[in-house]
């Protein structure tokens, strides 16, 4: 029995160290005992009741008290404060169950209104905080709340402020600690952001693929066009250069024709042109069958002075 009763308080004292361990325990002043000559700190309020009755608020330094009439009731602080918001649940528009806690930074600008106004400020506008962000989340859908995170913080800090001006305290801003999702919920997003970044991933590669064969295509359009350019002005050139020869072959010619009709009106010219021409008729003659068996002669192949006469006949009608 004995051994029982002792492990039962172990577990007992176990369970309430554990409980002291998980709540956030902030140092708040105590309240003095009236030594008549009081030294308030700088950056604390202390209120004074006169026979329970509110008398006045210590200012910071030196101050006198009427001994067991006087009495200081509360003492509050009044410098920023951070209070830790408990992780609460919350539904939004789109009946998604978040985990979501923060941190809230307070001040305390009345102390008479914080030590009459409320029992235990810091409670109330914990309690409050929790109501408005329950509030505000289920107006907004599960993309909006990670995306107007901040917008968020600010409408919170806008609704408690409206509701502890009645408590002498303001909010200076809110923040959002940690978001926790549904195990299911999160692995949902995980496959949404996967498939998003899978999804992007093939439209710049199709892009990159469409670019590629963009710039293929035009380098060949640019290659054909030069290549065309460049054959054209070839052609061009190349028929600038046959019709600059052709003249020059027929400049040539005419000049030369110029020469032997000179050379003809001159009194020897029939016979150098006969001599002239039996040479040639010569030559080609003892080039006959040296090529091909087929051969075409005249009659009188034989008689080269009648082939001559004839030929100086026709000049001479030329002439």
């Amino acid at each position: 029995m004995l051994l029982r009763s002792l492990t039962k308080v172990v577990l007992k004292q176990n369970t309430i160290t554990k409980t002291i361990r998980n709540v956030s325990v902030r140092y708040k002043s105590y309240t003095p005992l009236n030594t008549i000559v009081m030294f308030v700190p700088q950056q604390e309020a202390w209120i004074v009741e006169r026979m329970g009755k509110f008398h006045r608020i210590l200012e910071p330094g030196l101050n006198i008290l009427i001994p067991v009439a006087d009495k200081v009731k509360y003492v509050q602080s009044l410098k920023e404060i951070a209070v830790d918001i408990p992780k609460q649940s919350a539904i939004t528009s789109d009946n998604v169950t978040l985990n979501i806690d923060g941190v809230l930074y307070l001040r305390i600008v009345d102390p008479y209104l914080a030590s009459y106004g409320v029992e235990d400020p810091e409670f109330a506008i914990t309690q409050l905080a929790q109501t408005t962000m329950r509030s505000e989340l289920g107006k907004i859908s599960l993309d909006k709340v990670f995306r107007e995170r901040e917008n968020l913080n600010v409408s919170i800090v806008d609704s408690i402020n409206k509701a502890s001006e009645a408590w002498g305290m303001t909010c200076l801003r809110y923040e959002i600690r940690d978001i926790k999702l549904p195990p299911r919920v999160q692995e949902a997003m995980q496959m949404q952001v996967e498939a998003e970044r899978k999804k992007r991933a093939a439209i710049l590669e199709s892009e990159g693929v469409r670019e590629a064969e963009i710039n293929v295509a035009e380098g060949k359009r640019k290659s054909r066009i030069l290549a065309s350019e460049a054959e054209r002005q070839e052609q061009i050139n190349k028929a600038a250069g046959e019709a600059a020869a052709i003249l020059a072959v027929a400049e040539a010619r005419s000049g030369g024709l110029k020469l032997v009709a000179e050379a003809l009106k001159k009194d020897l010219g029939p016979n150098a042109a006969s001599l002239s021409i039996a040479e040639q008729y010569v030559s080609a003659f003892n080039k006959l069958a040296r090529t091909n068996n087929t051969l075409i002669l005249p009659a009188n192949a034989g008689d080269v002075s009648s082939m001559v006469s004839q030929v100086s006949k026709f000049f001479n009608q030329l002439i």
